[in-house]
């Protein structure tokens, strides 16, 4: 009966951590598309976005009938409950980056503004890496990693806000640019939301390791709820 449950767990980690990867790519691809304002590969992204929720809801099938059948206690019972979280967490990563793809579409061929444009590929380099970071703290169960990505999430509020002042600036400037500022408003949102879903994964992790759940980012950082 163990051997059968550790094959099982070693199988909802591969799942879990597959399922990561494609995220990971979808959040990169979604940012390269705004950028390079590459519609086909944006409609791409809606008309796969499935892809993602199928592996969620396989996951969380998984972990459920796992559970009722092992009964797991303390560490087993924590990975499986840390997989079933973190899952949904990611899911919602990936609809933030279908958000980006139809952001794209909209964008069309309005006027692109440098400054923003640079901030709009860091921060979209910066969440692809997050996401890729929290799947190594979860495969290593490194859940010193897992507290440092709150310090690159608060780097993503901080360029987010950039990103505001500046759309704020260039609307004032050109009245006919409100459209397109918006839209820069949505993507580095939707950039910095990614963020936070990584860093409530970070949170799961570090239950795993030590059967504490804490709130990253926060002022209660590190309290026991």
């Amino acid at each position: 009966m163990r051997r059968l449950f550790d094959d099982e767990l070693a199988e909802l980690d591969a799942d879990f951590t597959e399922m990561g990867m494609l995220v990971s790519e979808v959040i990169q691809k979604s940012v390269n598309a705004f950028i390079e304002r590459d519609a086909t590969t944006a409609q791409s992204i809606i008309d796969h976005d499935h892809d993602i929720n199928e592996r969620e809801i396989a996951l969380e099938k998984k972990t459920f009938e796992m559970i009722a059948l092992y009964q797991p206690v303390t560490t087993d019972l924590r990975e499986i409950v840390t997989i079933l979280k973190a899952v949904s967490d990611l899911e919602r990563a990936g609809d933030h980056a279908r958000n980006i793809a139809h952001s794209t579409i909209k964008m069309g061929e309005k006027q692109k503004v440098p400054e923003l444009e640079q901030l709009m590929a860091e921060m979209g380099q910066m969440t692809t890496k997050m996401v890729q970071d929290v799947l190594a703290a979860y495969m290593n169960k490194d859940d010193h990693e897992a507290r440092s990505l709150a310090d690159v999430d608060r780097q993503l509020d901080h360029l987010n806000h950039q990103v505001r002042n500046l759309s704020y600036r260039a609307m004032s400037q050109d009245a006919t640019f409100e459209t397109g500022a918006s839209i820069y408003l949505n993507v580095a949102q939707d950039l910095s939301r990614i963020g936070d879903y990584v860093t409530n994964v970070c949170e799961w992790i570090i239950y795993l390791r030590s059967g504490k759940i804490v709130e990253l980012n926060s002022a209660s950082e590190g309290t026991e709820n």
